[in-house]
Parts: structure tokens; C-alpha cells; sequence
């Protein structure tokens, strides 16, 4: 995987993020500075740190998984990829009525940093079995970079779009991980 791979894959993972904090933003009602900075920080330390764990972990076991690692790859991102578009056609959120303070709470945060990187830990797998073209520490830079910045903003645009555009833009990522989920498999087929 080279750098536009894993450049797609930055902006799959941050797309629930990026959602999360579109929602948030909506309910700040007027975003200051340190709300984008806060929702990056943490989105973007979690999402940087899943993916390493994951390759870590993952590389452990690689010698005696590596005669089935693009298909341990195919399926995770398929999965992850599936799951994230699933979750688009379920019940829509609750609209909970929460304080600034509350919603900006390091325990509520880190608890919405950690459900929207979950996904990032499994790529952190699939990173182990795919030959990446850098670093893990790169890939891991890239993915956290990008999900600093798509939070950032989105709380920002929250305010302007609201909710509307938080399926599509879950939906867009969950497509994205399984094109390329399918591109590694292709690869290793030798058909591309």
C-alpha cells in the first residue's frame, strides 16, 4: 500500500469522527476555536494510536499467517467497510440535550475517541499483513493527521449543515474500505 492508499483509508476511518463532530457541532450552536481543537486532539491521538496497536499486535503472529494475510486484509476492511454503511440505515440518534462542559468532558471524549477508532485498530491488522510501501509510523502519522483535521472542521460545518450529511459521509468511508479491501485481494490474485 502506498501513500494514496493509506490516504483514502485516513479519510474512511475519519469519517465517523468527522460525523460525530458535525453532530457535536450542531449542539455547541456557536463553535469556538478550542471545541475544534478538542474534538481533533482526541479523535486524532485515538485514530493515530488504534492502527499501531493493531500492527503490533498483529505482527506477533504474522509468520504463521502470512500465506493468508490479503484475504485476512479483504475480509477486515470488507467488514469494517460493510459495518460502517450498515449503521447508516439504522434508527436515527437521539437527540440528547447535553452541556457544553458535559460534551467536552475528557470521560465523554475519550469514550466517543475510542467508539469511532475501533475500525482503526482492525486496519492496524490488515496494515500487518499488507506490504506497506512506509512505515507503520508513517501510515499512523497520516491517518492521525487526518483525523485531527476532519473533526476540527466538522464541528465547524455542523453548525451550517447539521446532521443531514452525517450517513453519507459514513457511507462514502465504508465504500472506500471496501474497494480497497478489494483492490488488495486483486493484487495478490495477480489480476490488477
Amino acid at each position: 500500500m502506498g501513500y494514496v492508499e493509506i490516504f483514502l483509508i485516513a479519510l474512511s476511518l475519519a469519517m465517523d469522527a468527522f460525523a460525530v463532530s458535525v453532530t457535536n457541532g450542531l449542539a455547541l450552536g456557536k463553535p469556538k476555536i478550542k471545541h475544534g481543537i478538542i474534538h481533533g486532539g482526541y479523535f486524532g491521538f485515538f485514530q493515530f494510536l488504534m492502527p499501531l496497536i493493531g500492527y503490533l499486535g498483529a505482527n506477533v503472529f504474522r509468520g504463521s499467517i502470512e500465506v493468508i494475510d490479503h484475504w485476512i486484509a479483504f475480509v477486515l476492511l470488507v467488514l469494517i467497510g460493510g459495518n460502517m454503511i450498515k449503521e447508516t440505515f439504522g434508527a436515527e440518534d437521539e437527540d440528547e440535550s447535553i452541556t457544553e462542559e458535559k460534551m467536552l468532558s475528557v470521560p465523554h471524549m475519550v469514550m466517543l475517541a475510542v467508539a469511532t477508532s475501533i475500525d482503526a485498530l482492525a486496519v492496524g491488522i490488515s496494515f500487518a499483513m499488507a506490504q506497506l510501501k512506509m512505515g507503520i509510523f508513517t501510515a499512523c502519522v497520516i491517518i492521525g493527521v487526518v483525523s485531527f483535521v476532519l473533526p476540527f472542521f466538522g464541528v465547524y460545518i455542523g453548525r451550517f449543515i447539521g446532521g443531514m450529511f452525517k450517513k453519507y459521509a459514513a457511507r462514502a468511508g465504508g465504500f472506500v474500505l471496501i474497494a480497497i479491501g478489494f483492490k488488495i485481494i486483486l493484487e495478490h490474485l495477480a489480476i490488477l
